[in-house]
């Protein structure tokens, strides 16, 4: 999912971080504790991660690729008026529980598409 919002992967011993451009960058640890169990939604910890996109298309076009690659939709592509009357965002989960959203939220004086 991340490589096809742009990002590049690169591999540490301990680590695996993500970059796009030369600002932005995701690195993931694997857990501290050894038997903490698989992730579970709602505990303590990671819930989701969302990504602000540049249209009502991209976070479409997202979704797709999510549902192609096996993961599981949450939440289809919708608006959500509750946080904004500009929000549109889907929700999509890996079978780790890993969730992820892909979001757009243009300012209120920006025209939507």
């Amino acid at each position: 999912m991340l490589k096809a919002l742009g990002y590049r992967r690169e591999d540490a011993d301990q680590a695996v971080a993500w970059h796009v451009g030369d600002e932005s960058e995701l690195i993931l640890f694997p857990a501290r504790e050894e038997g903490t169990g698989p992730h579970r939604h709602g505990r303590v910890g990671w819930q989701h991660l969302a990504f602000a996109v540049d249209s009502r298309a991209e976070v479409d076009r997202l979704h797709a690729i999510a549902l192609d690659a096996g993961w599981t939709a949450v939440r289809e592509p919708k608006e959500y008026p509750r946080f904004t009357e500009r929000y549109y965002a889907s929700f999509v989960e890996d079978d780790n529980g890993i969730r992820i959203e892909f979001m757009h939220n243009p300012p209120r004086d920006a025209v939507t598409d």
